[in-house]
């Protein structure tokens, strides 16, 4: 289980984050059925963004790196983020990992030496690879594309493609001189990729079809190296003073943080078991950015190292995350970022909103509004309020005793239905679906306790109350089962309510079938945020509502 790696120039915003909490709350999942999971990450610390930075403000980039590292790891614990292994591209057993790997795939014939023309600032005295140079798109016309990518169009690029290039640390116009780099022979695995993303019909539609297109305009030779200082330092023979690409040093930490796991835990066995296994299914959470640095990009390395690494079995990518229909930008203040969002609420609740808001096949339009109709709505007054009126009803028949159920009502079957298909579609990695599910069935006992009304039978004294209940309390195992990776905390606590045992983590995803011990008095599992969007703003930005 792989989660796109965040880059530590600043703290991570809620599409950044998604990844992580994707990565988290699908390995609870997996764990849940009883699968044998490793789930890892780590800071993206190396590359152009960091380097320049580093420049501007006159320190050393690990400086930046490790504060910021620092803050996410701190984040990951308020989020809860604890079924995931996080580490960083700075760790010795990630550069060893890297060097060695890409030695081999020298070794092998996949990377060959090439001069090459290349922007150079002279006023800063540097080549300007990747986001060191900006200017125009030559695709789409973007006029502020980075010299790796176009965050506009998608398309990869080279600094020499850019149309009317600047330096990014200086605006300057670059000159072009001649370099040396290493590049990874691509052409020579397009009919292997071919074959690798049309036979995967895991993959979901955005991220398979816009990796054919590029497949058919023809893959080129991909630059391995960069003039760089801050970075890992490529192993080819005459690259002293070079850099591996960050993107493609990166990729690789999805199998040295399983290397890196295993040696902290006393596994050395533990990458082959993930990586090599004819039965491993390595999963990458990704935004769609980064699609093609993950089904061809990715998939060429280990294909190139000889290694007998397995390919991704699944790329779950998704669409932006907007604020108010506007793209997130740190410098125009446009986003949620996820420090501040605990101010508004805490980590599982934000667990949830973004899990229901996750953008599998349209991009999604975060607004305070919609915030504060899930919490309210959803969660409180739906979900939470169902939970608080059965258990309050059935410690009214029982106490502090346990129930006896024998016929459960109708609301049993309707569980055992909601929990197939809530099972269906996070198999299927459509985890917002799965959300709606454990609403859905919420909503469904709330209907039916209005329509059945039992607490009129339970002041008659009629048994028939006894099966009704049965139904609602098997609704509320369903819902905990469900709800356990996404808000494990409130999910354990309901379990114990409903007289449950242990964990619903070790249910099996299923719904349990022993006697139910005794019932815990209702306490409250969500409170409500300001219907205010103004007023959750200011609370965002830490002012007095």
């Amino acid at each position: 289980m792989c989660s796109a790696w965040p880059y530590v120039n600043s703290v991570p915003h809620i599409g950044t984050f998604m990844h992580l909490l994707s990565a988290d709350v699908y390995a609870r999942y997996l764990r849940m059925k009883g699968e044998d999971v490793v789930a890892v990450s780590g800071s993206d610390e190396h590359g152009t963004p960091i380097e320049v930075e580093a420049m501007r403000r006159g320190v050393d980039p690990r400086e930046i790196t490790d504060a910021n590292h620092a803050i996410i790891l701190r984040l990951l614990k308020e989020y809860l983020v604890d079924a995931l292994y996080y580490t960083r591209t700075e760790s010795p057993t990630h550069v060893e990992f890297v060097r060695d790997f890409y030695r081999k795939v020298e070794e092998r014939g996949y990377v060959f030496k090439k001069d090459v023309e290349m922007p150079f600032c002279p006023r800063d005295g540097i080549f300007l690879p990747d986001r060191f140079v900006v200017g125009t798109c030559p695709y789409c016309g973007y006029e502020n594309a980075k010299g790796d990518q176009c965050d506009r169009c998608g398309k990869l690029l080279e600094p020499t493609m850019l149309i009317n290039p600047r330096c990014a640390i200086c605006g300057s116009t670059p000159e072009i001189r001649t370099t040396s780099h290493w590049y990874l022979d691509l052409p020579k695995l397009e009919s292997a990729l071919v074959d690798y993303i049309s036979s995967n019909d895991r993959l979901p539609d955005n991220a398979k079809n816009s990796s054919l297109r590029l497949l058919e305009e023809g893959l080129r030779p991909r630059a391995l190296t960069r003039d760089n200082k801050w970075g890992i330092p490529a192993p080819f023979r005459g690259a002293e003073g070079k850099t591996i690409y960050v993107w493609m040093e990166a990729v690789l930490g999805y199998l040295s943080a399983v290397k890196e796991l295993g040696e902290r835990t006393g596994h050395p066995e533990m990458l082959d078991a993930f990586w090599k296994s004819s039965d491993a299914r390595p999963v990458c959470f990704i935004g769609k950015d980064n699609v093609p640095f993950h089904t061809i990009i990715f998939p060429a390395l280990l294909m190139a190292s000889g290694e007998g690494y397995v390919l991704p079995w699944q790329v779950s990518s998704t669409e932006y995350v907007t604020m108010e229909g506007e793209k997130f930008s740190k410098s125009a203040g446009v986003g949620i970022w996820m420090d501040k969002a605990l101010r508004v609420a805490d980590g599982e609740v934000w667990r949830f909103v973004i899990m229901y808001m996750r953008p599998e096949s349209r991009d999604a339009n975060f607004s305070w509004k919609e915030f504060a109709r899930i919490v309210n709505a959803e969660l409180n007054d739906n979900l939470g309020n169902f939970a608080h009126r059965v258990l309050t009803l059935a410690h009214r028949r029982y106490g502090s005793g346990a129930p006896s159920c024998g016929t459960a009502g109708p609301l049993a079957s309707t569980a055992s239905s909601a929990l197939a298909r809530y099972l269906d579609y996070m198999d299927s990695f459509r985890i917002r679906d799965a959300v709606r599910v454990i609403l859905e069935l919420s909503a469904a006992g709330n209907e039916r306790l209005s329509s059945e009304k039992p607490w009129e039978t339970l002041r008659t004294g009629g048994q028939e109350v006894d099966g009704i209940l049965c139904g609602y309390l098997s609704a509320l195992d369903a819902i905990a089962v469900m709800l356990s990776p996404f808000m494990p905390r409130r999910a354990r606590s309901l379990w114990r309510m409903l007289g449950r045992t242990g964990d619903p983590e070790d249910s099996r995803a299923a719904l349990p079938d022993s006697p139910r011990g005794p019932l815990m008095k209702p306490t409250t599992l969500f409170t409500k945020v300001p219907d205010s969007p103004e007023d959750l703003q200011r609370l965002y930005e830490g002012t007095k509502i």
